[in-house]
């Protein structure tokens, strides 16, 4: 199954907490998912405005609601994150750690919905934050308030505050992390403190009773009109979820490298990657053919020998002619008359001088 296929090592005796780095590696997994499709829908709607272009107007509302039903999917079948269960971890509730309850057995409801939240709800406002933060920085650089309006101060004292705010928030969590890291704390993120739940490794117990849960899951008998809606709806929203988790699950690594190949620091490398270099001059043509081709003045047709009209360049080889006659030559023999090269019709390109 894909909620168990992804990792079926166990958890060895007493190493039931997880390490740091498998904590952090489950974190950046969901936060490398959202740039890689949005790029995608970007692509998707300036190829077609029309139809496609709500998805990028509205892409933050829509992955949250898709970010809601694939995390609400995973919390409720195996006590843990999409991510959390891709590296074989769940969430288990703060308090006795002797007896954890199965995977399968899913969190109280107190700290399922608090989990969801904070999964979902907490990402999306520091996402619209921080969109709001950029967009008040561009309207103060071209802002016609006056100096004395007091919108301008408010939002100007905001600015300024943001920058310690954001830093006191991750510093929260680089704290929260070095306790961690030296034993002093159960927990990586304080989302997770905050949820009231910690995070172990699966065991082979929650592994047996996740695959004995999906091979024993059959239609239940269902009377009334209202179950049965209800039962087709939970039914669809689990297939639909379990597409969304399958597909990640299968295409997470082509997201995280989407995401690193257009990130910013990578933009120069990639066009120093991508660009082409300079053509060479045409070489295959002897020095006296060419010259004799060529008229000493550069207003003459190569081709008429008169003064050119209607100017005509080939974007092939970027001489010019007149438009009759380089017409009628790349019409018969499909290639530029100086340099030889394959050309077709839509490779000329007219030419709009000052007199003209």
């Amino acid at each position: 199954m894909a909620e168990v296929g992804a990792h079926l090592t166990a958890a060895p005796a007493g190493g039931e907490r997880p390490s740091v780095f498998e904590a952090v590696a489950q974190d950046s997994l969901m936060a490398a998912v959202k740039p890689a499709l949005q790029h995608l829908v970007k692509v998707l709607a300036e190829s077609n405005p029309g139809r496609y272009g709500f998805l990028w107007h509205w892409f933050d509302e829509i992955y949250v609601l898709l970010d809601l039903l694939l995390q609400q999917h995973y919390l409720a079948r195996c006590s843990a994150s999409f991510s959390e269960n891709f590296y074989s971890l769940k969430r288990i509730p703060m308090g006795d750690g002797r007896q954890q309850p199965l995977a399968i057995a899913g969190l109280p409801k107190r700290q399922h919905w608090k989990s969801l939240l904070l999964l979902v709800l907490v990402p999306y406002l520091k996402g619209k934050l921080e969109k709001l933060v950029s967009s008040l920085r561009e309207e103060d650089e071209y802002s016609i308030h006056p100096p004395s309006s007091s919108w301008k101060r408010f939002y100007r004292a905001f600015l300024a505050a943001y920058p310690y705010v954001n830093m006191t928030w991750e510093g929260w969590f680089l704290i929260q992390q070095l306790c961690y890291i030296l034993g002093k704390a159960e927990h990586h993120s304080p989302m997770l403190k905050l949820a009231g739940v910690r995070l172990v490794r699966l065991t082979v117990e929650d592994i047996q009773a996740l695959e004995k849960k999906w091979a024993e899951t059959t239609p239940s008998q269902t009377h009334s009109i209202t179950s049965r809606v209800q039962s087709a709806l939970s039914k669809a929203l689990g297939g639909i979820a379990f597409s969304l988790s399958t597909g990640l699950s299968v295409s997470v690594f082509f997201l995280q490298f989407l995401d690193w190949w257009y990130s910013s620091e990578n933009q120069e490398t990639i066009k120093s990657l991508t660009a082409l270099p300079t053509p060479p001059p045409p070489v295959h043509l002897e020095h006296e053919a060419s010259s004799a081709l060529l008229p000493s003045l550069k207003t003459v047709c190569p081709l008429c020998r008169k003064v050119r009209v209607n100017a005509t360049a080939l974007a092939t080889s970027g001489f010019v002619f007149c438009y009759r006659c380089i017409y009628s030559h790349v019409k018969a023999h499909q290639r530029c008359p100086v340099t030889g090269y394959a050309t077709e019709l839509q490779h000329l390109v007219k030419l709009y001088s000052p007199e003209s």
